[in-house]
């Protein structure tokens, strides 16, 4: 119905950007809304999930991951937010890299991803990724920059993850690190602390 939303950014919250178009500020969930800034310009690419008592606008910064998402729902037992929280670190090609590889172990690191259904990915998916292309920023193995960050940020990062999905327990081990690194702002930190939960186990 709606291929992308081109507006002003008035909002970020831990689950939800708003993005005003001629006077209406429609509320787009993303995968890491922290990757959005407020009183920017931007172009969402949107995806409208409908459920008989729910209709959500779902936003992401590139077509190549509303590809992986759209792919991702299709998939027995991982609904948007699953899909979501597997899509919060920009890893577009390290996720397909994962399917196509067969790797387990990677895809059950994401919450609501067990071997059954990190099985059932791979089984619906591996083969079926070429309109999905790596054309978006994904998380390195490079070591963070100091920064001006603050514990707010810090505490953001924390509230969007929480939203994804990520257990207290989870986010308390990466919570230790991340409160002795300085580093830029929110989205760093959500960064950081995807990569760090990705690297658990």
């Amino acid at each position: 119905m709606y291929d992308y939303i081109k507006g002003r950014i008035t909002r970020v919250t831990p689950e939800y950007i708003t993005v005003e178009q001629g006077g209406i500020g429609y509320q787009v969930i993303t995968p890491n809304p922290y990757a959005f800034h407020a009183d920017e310009e931007m172009q969402v690419f949107t995806h409208l999930h409908v459920r008989e008592d729910v209709m959500q606008l779902i936003g992401f910064q590139a077509p190549e991951q509303r590809e992986l998402f759209r792919k991702l729902i299709t998939v027995s037992g991982i609904g948007p937010k699953g899909a979501l929280a597997i899509l919060a670190g920009g890893m577009t090609a390290q996720v397909v890299a994962a399917i196509e590889a067969e790797d387990e172990k990677f895809l059950v690191k994401f919450p609501g991803v067990g071997k059954k259904t990190a099985r059932q990915i791979i089984l619906d998916l591996k083969g079926k990724l070429d309109g999905v292309t790596d054309e978006v920023v994904f998380l390195t193995e490079t070591e963070p920059e100091a920064g001006l960050g603050s514990n707010h940020d810090l505490e953001e990062a924390m509230l969007a993850l929480t939203a994804l999905g990520y257990s207290e327990k989870e986010l308390g081990k990466v919570r230790l690190k991340l409160e002795n690194e300085s580093l830029e702002n929110t989205e760093a930190y959500m960064k950081r602390a995807l990569s760090l939960l990705l690297k658990q186990g």
